[in-house]
This record gives C-alpha cells, structure tokens and sequence, in this order.
C-alpha cells in the first residue's frame, strides 16, 4: 500500500476540464516539489513563478508523511481541510516536518497568490471499537480503515444510499449522480466529478483494496463503483444509520 498520494491540479485537457496529477510514494520515498529550472530537477512541478526552483521535499514514514521546507523567507502551511480550521506551519528552513493529517492541502504563498496541492496518507489506522477487547489490552486494528468524517466516505455513502433504501435497486449511482447528491452539504458545495473520481479511486486502490478491473474506459469505472458498493454492504462499512451524512432527499419529510 503507498504510504504517500500527491495530488494536484496541472491545468485542463482539451475539452477544457481539469487535468490532474498523482504521485504515489511508498514508506521512506522521498519526493521534490518547486519551479524547477535547468539544473534544478524537481519530482512534483509547481509551475508559477512566485514559488523557488526547489520549494521542499515530501517523506513518506509509516501512516503519516514528513514536510521539508527549503525556502529561504516563505513558511508553509499544511491545512486539514475537514477539520475545524486545523493546520501545521512549516517555516523556512524547516527539516521533516512530521503531518499528522490523513487528508491535507498544502498551501505555499506564491506572489499574489498561493499555490495549493493534496497529500494524503491513506495509512491511518482507526481502532475497530466494535472489535476491540477489554480498555487496558491491545487494541484491534480495522481492517478497512476508514474516517467517517472524511469526504471520501461521504461518497461512499451516496455510492451505496440506493442499495441501503432498496436491497433490489440494481443500478449503481453515476459520479454525475454523486455530485449532485452531495452539493447540498455546505462541505460539497464546491465538488466536482474530477474529486469524486479521485475518491473513488482513493477508495478503490488504498482503503477498501477492491481488485481492479481489466477492462478500460467506462466499463472498467461501472465495475469500481459497483465493487465498492459491494465490498461496503457485505462488510457493512455503510450502514443505515450512515444515511443520516447525506442531505435529505428532495420531496422526503
């Protein structure tokens, strides 16, 4: 399992919506980011002219990642966008930096603007309370470690609300479907089909560990979604009482 994803948005494709980019690092890998220049070779580019040719470099260390800050006069702030305003400043010259976040935007000011791109660190280990023995012995782990809280499994949520209200309901939410389902929630107002297929594959290739389909294209995204679904349900990972996460459905009450 990667101990490290480096997301970030690099412009859009020719039907004019976002490209984005990922990069997978595994325990004690070692990634650049910056501007980059002749002679100055960076892993993860950061193409705008405020930020230094070489910025920082990103660890990955068992369930949590470390951040080194190379510059000179800028600090940098890692902010956990699902919590309440949570955040870890990183000043210039800071060595391995450990974040504690799951889930975490790194926010790097860049002239009159700021350049912004994820990690995540889909490691974590939540305690399966369900599972666990007596409070003075050793915990036990969960196997599909899951945060409740995360926008992640908003979407898993809304994958399996049709199954969960209907056990013969057959088809599958779209990521169009997904998206429109959740933008009620002040948290999703801003989200996109670009995010909920990352969360999907998010889900699919480091949480829930589904077997990835050999198929291409549109199929093969039909195929993740409905092994989410199942793997959710027959593990119950989402349950009923997780409905309650979703905006009321239009016409109930």
């Amino acid at each position: 399992m990667d101990t490290v994803l480096i997301h970030l948005a690099d412009g859009t494709d020719r039907d004019g919506r976002p490209r984005t980019t990922t990069v997978a690092l595994g325990p004690g890998a070692k990634v650049r980011f910056g501007r980059g220049a002749p002679g100055v070779a960076v892993d993860v580019r950061l193409a705008d002219p405020g930020v230094p040719r070489l910025a920082g470099e990103i660890q990955g260390a068992a369930d949590h990642w470390l951040l080194s800050n190379f510059s000179a006069d800028k600090t940098y702030v890692v902010e956990n966008p699902e919590g309440a305003g949570e955040h870890v400043k990183v000043p210039p010259g800071r060595l391995a930096a450990p974040i504690p976040f799951e889930i975490s935007r790194v926010v790097l000011p860049a002239g009159l603007d700021f350049v912004r791109f994820s990690v995540f660190a889909p490691m974590h280990a939540y305690l399966d309370r369900a599972a666990a023995g007596a409070p003075d012995g050793e915990g036990t782990l969960a196997a599909f470690p899951l945060d409740e809280s995360a926008k992640y499994f908003l979407v898993l949520v809304a994958l399996c609300e049709p199954r969960l209200r209907d056990r013969s309901h057959v088809a599958i939410p779209t990521v169009e479907n997904v998206v429109n389902r959740l933008r009620p929630l002040p948290a999703c107002a801003d989200l996109t089909v670009a995010a909920v297929n990352f969360h999907i594959d998010y889900l699919a290739r480091t949480k829930l560990r589904v077997k990835q389909d050999a198929v291409d294209g549109a199929r093969r995204l039909d195929t993740k979604r409905a092994a989410l679904v199942s793997l959710a349900l027959r593990f119950n990972l989402v349950r009923e009482d997780h409905l309650r996460l979703l905006p009321t459905p239009v016409g109930a009450g």
